[in-house]
């Protein structure tokens, strides 16, 4: 399990929040586009036709390359770059915890 130090890092970005928010809701495989998605309809409060594709791009290139990898710092989610895929094997309690309280007092889905 990570320390309390490295979740509250992990909590310390908005668009990492709420990747963490969507992968503590799946469990097994998921693809990253199902997490940018996720994370630019939240961040714009809108659908994908609506969010300008230089945003959107912006969105996904953040999040493949710096915050789905350090989700993987929570032993239970492993990402693979090659393949585009999040594998999420059961979160510890903890985590959850700390996931509901975040969600609660940011409002989140």
């Amino acid at each position: 399990m990570a320390t309390l130090d490295t979740i509250f890092d992990l909590f310390s970005t908005k668009r990492r929040r709420y990747a963490l928010y969507y992968l503590d809701q799946q469990s097994g495989t998921v693809t990253v586009d199902e997490v940018v998605e996720y994370v630019a309809n939240h961040e714009n409060d809108a659908t994908d036709e609506t969010i300008p594709d230089e945003q959107y791009d912006r969105i996904e290139l953040s999040l493949r390359q710096v915050h789905i990898p350090k989700t993987t710092e929570i032993d239970s989610i492993e990402y693979d770059r090659n393949e585009g895929e999040i594998t999420i094997q059961g979160t510890p309690t903890e985590f959850d915890a700390i996931v509901t309280v975040a969600k609660v007092l940011e409002h989140a889905d």
